[in-house]
């Protein structure tokens, strides 16, 4: 036996290599590529989306903005032009599902900090109430570096129709309080082209989630997918 091994040692160790390469190479090609939808709203529950856009079923971006930041600094959407960010929808005295939202926006920005290419936005649906100083008192609380999460206050009536029209992540509350807004739970990932390419559970890092919904951790493997040269 250890004569039919040492005859053929070069053969054995050719075959096995071949072997090695061939299933690597049809792994490679049978794996599924990893690939992010890009919503519309007429992908979205129409709840959250504006009856004016609501069937555009092609080319919708996030479209054009001024608010004011913690810092009193007016942040524009030319501000986001050629980055990867999260948006949600929050406000800072929120007692049930913002501090997780918070919570988990900070674990996102700790994985971010050093990545010039990622950005998070938090848009305050009651911008009477948060006013900039309370947003920075709420920035500092909760640990925001200014130089990647921008907390944004400004006019209700456009931080709606933004949410509504742009974003896709706000129901409207009261019908008899004009531009009322109710928050969801949700965080948007919005690609380099301003295109929405995912909605997350923000209440939720890692734990299962139903069929549909991700998690924040996900949501992270999503922007790192982003951030890599996309063919």
């Amino acid at each position: 036996m250890g004569t039919f091994f040492q005859k053929y040692r070069f053969f054995i160790l050719f075959f096995v290599l071949f072997s090695i390469i061939t299933v690597s190479a049809f792994y490679s090609v049978l794996k599924p590529k990893k690939n992010l939808p890009i919503y519309t709203p007429s992908d979205v529950n129409p709840e959250l989306v504006d009856t004016t856009v609501q069937h555009v079923a092609l080319e919708h971006r996030i479209g054009s903005f001024a608010f004011t930041n913690q810092n009193g600094k007016t942040i524009t959407d030319k501000d986001y032009e050629g980055k990867i960010y999260v948006a949600d929808f929050f406000f800072t005295t929120c007692p049930t599902i913002c501090p997780k939202m918070t919570n988990n926006m900070a674990w996102l920005q700790e994985k971010i900090k050093n990545n010039p290419k990622v950005q998070l936005l938090s848009f305050s649906v009651t911008p009477d109430i948060d006013s900039v100083p309370v947003l920075k008192a709420y920035a500092q609380k909760k640990g925001v570096l200014d130089h990647k999460w921008n907390l944004l206050t400004g006019d209700k009536k456009a931080i709606y129709y933004l949410a509504r029209k742009s974003f896709l992540a706000v129901k409207t509350g009261n019908p008899k309080e004009l531009y009322d807004m109710v928050h969801t739970e949700n965080f948007v990932l919005v690609d380099a082209q301003q295109r929405i390419r995912g909605f997350y559970d923000g209440t939720n890092l890692d734990g299962p989630t139903e069929p549909g919904v991700k998690n924040v951790q996900q949501l992270w493997e999503d922007i790192q997918f982003l951030c890599e040269p996309q063919e």
